[in-house]
């Protein structure tokens, strides 16, 4: 297997950021992926398979990363593959409905019992933001609250207090996001039901991460996800619960199914695209029936549920209903955390299911102070180290770590040898 050696970065990835730099801003089309938070310069990548990416350089990886979160039958799977032919070759957008969309929301809300009616959208983003719409038409209120350090997508009303790329960079609230647009949005630590509680009375909703994952991964605590439903019902307030990455990944039924708990609406992302830029949003049939057109509230989308997103998703959660499959990725997310936990590295590591995040700190983290509070020095250190011997991990302390359900030993035996390499490298 061919690793990066020598340089911090390939000659081909180099020319092409140079390129980059003079047409993207920052050379990049999204922050995190500038891999400013690990202190080095990005990879450029040519092609993915199965577990692996190769760089423009020819250099392979083992990809911990997965788009993010969506490779979750892996890189170039043969049925997605499959099923996008198919669809492109019958045209890649038409503006009009489709019966690919239809067999796509009947397998969502199968899996969802919450989601009574959807509404795709392209994005994750999108997803959230006609969900914070719509709940403050079904309610006419305005609040919404949000937990710290919790990212639903780069909306101005929800920018403050994010994590994810906004954390990485250093920039809790963005310039350019007016007073006016957070003055609606109340803050309240992750995992303190009492802080929502207050926060909830004549709010809207509360939009929250049922595991964090944009401040690294955080698992609810015991009866916090419970304590919200109940809260949102002596309120009135809406249960909005943000499974863009959740969705489809730690259970068939999200979050919502692992943790016994149903959502008014729900947001996904992700996953259900099978690689393919794809959100949706969906819930209670009475609270979506305030969406237009059977409402007055607005929200449309020239390419939600195309052919070729609705293609993808279609054959990866087909994929995912296969007897055992969430057992073995739970099998494999387990494995990766022995690996971490076998190497020695000072790390507290928080795992749901096949997602985890490796915090450099020996305290626990429950909420967004503990997340930032940890040596992001450190893991920088070691993901350069990591990528410098053929591992990808995610270029931020605060991202989770994804395996999928191609992830094998051979994965998890070179991961182990290039973190030994890595942390002693690092003097860890």
């Amino acid at each position: 297997m061919s690793t990066v050696t020598g340089a911090p970065r390939g000659a081909r990835s180099a020319e092409l950021f140079d390129r980059a730099r003079r047409v993207l801003v920052g050379g990049v089309n999204s922050p995190v992926r500038a891999m400013r938070g690990i202190g080095r310069d990005p990879l450029f990548i040519d092609r993915a398979e199965g577990a692996h990416v190769w760089d423009a350089d020819g250099n392979r990886y083992v990809d911990f990363l997965a788009s993010w979160g969506p490779a979750i039958t892996g890189h170039a799977d043969p049925v997605v593959i499959g099923a996008l032919r198919e669809a492109l070759a019958r045209g890649t957008s038409y503006g009009a409905p489709t019966e690919r969309e239809v067999r796509f929301a009947e397998v969502v809300t199968g899996a969802f019992p919450s989601i009574e009616r959807l509404r795709m959208t392209s994005s994750g983003s999108e997803a959230v933001m006609g969900a914070v719409r719509l709940a403050r038409a079904a309610t006419g209120r305005e609040a919404i609250v949000k937990a710290e350090g919790g990212y639903h997508g780069a909306i101005d009303g929800l920018l403050a207090q994010a994590g994810s790329g906004a954390t990485t960079l250093g920039v809790p609230t963005s310039p350019g996001v007016t007073a006016g647009a957070t003055a609606a949005t109340r803050l309240v630590p992750y995992n303190d039901l009492a802080a929502a509680e207050a926060a909830l009375d004549g709010a809207a909703a509360i939009i929250i991460e049922p595991v964090a994952g944009n401040m690294g991964v955080v698992p609810p605590a015991p009866g916090y996800l419970a304590g919200l439903r109940a809260a949102c019902d002596r309120t009135g307030a809406l249960l909005i619960l943000d499974e863009v990455i959740t969705g489809f990944r730690v259970a068939r039924g999200g979050a919502q199914e692992r943790f016994g708990v149903q959502a008014d609406l729900t947001c996904l992302g992700k996953v259900i695209g099978g690689g393919l830029p794809v959100g949706a949003f969906g819930g209670r049939a009475d609270v979506m029936a305030e969406l237009a057109p059977e409402g007055p509230c607005y929200q449309a989308g020239t390419l939600s549920g195309n052919p070729l997103a609705t293609a993808a998703g279609l054959a990866v959660l087909a994929r995912l209903a296969a007897p055992g499959t969430y057992e073995r990725l739970d099998e494999a997310g387990a494995r990766l955390e022995e690996v971490i936990r076998g190497s020695g590295a000072p790390v507290t590591i928080n795992r749901v299911g096949s997602m985890l995040t490796a915090f450099l700190t020996d305290t626990e983290v429950t909420d967004y102070a503990g997340a930032t509070a940890c040596d992001t020095d450190l893991y920088a250190a070691i993901a350069r180290g990591l990528l410098a011997r053929g591992v990808y991990p995610p270029p931020s302390q605060f991202e989770a770590w994804f395996v999928s359900t191609v992830h094998g030993e051979a994965e998890f035996d070179a991961t182990a040898r290039a973190l030994a390499g890595a942390l002693e490298e690092a003097g860890a």
